[in-house]
């Protein structure tokens, strides 16, 4: 249950709904000590102090599920705290869930913030306004009101694709193929999942079974990527005939 901090009890602020440390931890699937150490480390800003008591906001929360996320991908901790570390202070629960999306479990280096001089200086070549929307389209970047974030190791294949004459509306149009079926993926994993798995673990609230799923998931993604080069394998064995052949 969320607690709503009332003007008399804590005092009003931007934070809007808040959540003490027994909420936060419940949810996030973590104990007390562990989220006590992230802290520690700077990885996630410490409670929001209304006189005795210290409560946590939805930047806490976006923050702790972007570590989490990190660690299911299986970097360091030196590396999460370093990327953390780049992520401003300022930065809205928004901002952080786009650092997340840029997050992939076959990538080997983390995304990284670039500006528009830099990002042609990486790409050795002037990227018109075209060739970023196709680059954002096929997922290689994110604009930022500073710049981008870019997935590096990627950006050469994006730019190759650039360089072949690739067009920017079949990255849309394939962007819209990804989110259409990623989402239909998405739910009749979980209602298998739940279905098969819950009443294994006694139901889906427990510690347990969330672990399961934050283990699963990058094994899931990894599937998915297999049978689409599979398909795809497939697909370029036998070509489509001509229309009317």
């Amino acid at each position: 249950m969320t607690v709503m901090v009332s003007t008399t009890a804590a005092g009003e602020g931007s934070e809007g709904a808040l959540l003490t440390l027994e909420e936060l931890t419940q949810r996030a699937g973590i104990t007390i000590r562990t989220l006590r150490f992230y802290t520690s480390r700077g990885l996630v800003p410490p409670p929001i102090r209304r006189g005795r008591s210290g409560y946590y906001s939805a930047d806490h929360v976006a923050r702790l599920e972007l570590v989490q996320e990190l660690q299911a991908h299986g970097f360091t901790l030196a590396a999460i705290e370093k990327y953390v570390a780049g992520i401003p202070d300022d930065a809205t629960p928004e901002d952080i869930a786009l650092a997340r999306t840029m997050l992939a479990p076959w990538q080997a280096d983390l995304p990284v913030e670039m500006s528009h001089e830099q990002l042609e200086a990486k790409c050795g070549r002037e990227l018109s306004p075209d060739d970023v929307a196709t680059l954002n389209a096929l997922g290689v970047l994110r604009l930022r009101e500073s710049g981008y974030l870019v997935a590096s190791n990627q950006l050469a294949i994006g730019i190759r694709l650039i360089e072949l004459g690739f067009p920017r509306s079949v990255a849309v149009a394939a962007a819209q193929i990804y989110a259409e079926h990623g989402e239909q993926m998405a739910k009749e994993l979980a209602d298998v999942v739940h279905r098969e798995l819950a009443p294994l673990y006694g139901d889906d609230e427990t510690e347990h079974f969330r672990e399961v799923m934050e283990r699963l998931k990058p094994l899931s993604v990894g599937g998915l990527v297999t049978a689409y080069e599979t398909a795809v394998a497939r697909a370029a064995r036998s070509p489509r005939r001509a229309a009317g052949s």
